[in-house]
């Protein structure tokens, strides 16, 4: 997690440089993505005192919202402090992980930030409850681009929240040649220096896009080629990983691992030796958006927090921060936004890698595949 690399980069900084002009002259390249937190101006109304001493149980990704380190704004604490209302927030790493504890009902969230494919599942297996869109006053604020998507055709369930692409990082100081194919993750002079993805989507989905497959393939034969081609792979493999890639590459300790283009951008300012590249096979392309549990107890801090995730201030802060593209126009049309010419996140037509979205699967078929993930990860 951030806090503790930033304990283990402190320590490399300090044994570096020994002046404090020059760890002033760092800090500013360590800050966030290039934001600093000054001022929060708001469209909204967030006078509840209703509302206040109530608490928000929040689901999130790890390393996935601006928490006032390094200049950011601290998103949840503004929110406690506008409305008197305590988010209690937890972290999972994977859609599956947080798909289980929600089916399960052991703890009732009121808000959690699934992927595309996942919130198709939740929605069909009647999971997930409508928002009410009157309450969430900033939804204008979404590009339409990010509306209507196949997960949520009619706008029902979902508030985008963050966009974005598959591509593989590597390290040029343990990779010599210019990566651009999906298949330097089996090349064998790389043996104990790949990671790779945790979870059986990510995972499988690398192996079938090599194989030339469609990623929402319902053949047991693609599914069976796509598993041996990961058993072949297994030899390589450094560790599975989700969010220890950020420690594991950021400290030069793997030469390659696919990971999520945005986080890319936040590792690179840890180890200027990182680079990253959409490899010409194909990618995988996400929508991560807000999502309210059936079994939530309150909604209507759900919908206000929201719409204060919306808030032009607060959206910029986590884009800045989180280093994803953003769907907020008020993000991506303002000119103080430093990551708005960043072609990783915003490739133009002619940049643009070939993309497939992952869809929910039937439940064989998500059966097979989770047989198959046990074999490859127990060989």
């Amino acid at each position: 997690m951030k806090k503790e690399r930033k304990e283990k980069l402190m320590k490399k900084f300090i044994s570096l440089f020994l002046t404090f002009a020059l760890l002033m002259s760092m800090s500013c390249v360590l800050s966030g993505c290039g934001y600093e937190y000054k001022e929060l101006n708001l469209r909204g109304n967030y006078d509840v005192p209703h509302l206040a001493g109530t608490t928000l149980n929040f689901y999130n990704w790890g390393e996935y919202m601006s928490d006032g380190s390094e200049g950011s704004m601290n998103v949840v604490k503004e929110f406690e402090k506008l409305t008197g209302i305590k988010v209690n927030d937890s972290v999972f790493d994977s859609n599956e992980t947080m798909y289980a504890q929600i089916k399960s009902g052991g703890v009732a969230y009121d808000l959690i930030i699934p992927s595309d494919y996942m919130i198709e599942r939740m929605k069909n297996e009647d999971l997930l409850q409508p928002l009410d869109y009157s309450k969430i006053t900033n939804y204008d604020l979404i590009d339409n681009k990010y509306k209507d998507l196949f997960f949520d055709y009619e706008n029902k369930y979902t508030v985008p929240y963050n966009v974005g692409m598959v591509g593989l990082i590597y390290n040029t100081a343990m990779v010599e040649e210019k990566i651009d194919s999906w298949t330097a993750m089996w090349d064998k002079k790389y043996e104990g220096n790949i990671l790779t993805f945790n979870n059986p989507r990510d995972a499988f989905s690398l192996a079938q896009i090599v194989l030339g497959q469609d990623l929402n393939t319902k053949s047991k034969e693609d599914w069976d080629a796509a598993a041996n081609k990961l058993i072949e792979q297994k030899p390589l493999i450094q560790s599975y990983v989700m969010d220890e890639v950020f420690n594991k590459m950021e400290m030069g300790e793997a030469a390659l691992a696919p990971y999520y283009a945005g986080d890319y951008l936040t590792m690179k300012q840890n180890n200027p030796d990182l680079e990253f590249v959409y490899p010409k096979e194909g990618v995988n392309i996400f929508v991560d958006s807000l999502c309210v549990p059936k079994n939530a107890q309150n909604f209507e801090a759900a919908m206000l927090f929201i719409n204060f995730l919306l808030e032009p201030d607060v959206a910029l802060a986590n884009a800045e921060y989180i280093c994803y593209a953003s769907p907020n126009t008020a993000v991506t049309t303002n000119e103080n936004y430093s990551l708005k010419d960043e072609k990783i996140l915003y490739p133009s037509d002619e940049d643009m890698p070939k993309t497939q979205y992952f869809h929910d699967m039937d439940s064989q078929t998500r059966a097979y595949y989770d047989e198959l993930w046990q074999k490859v990860k127990l060989h």
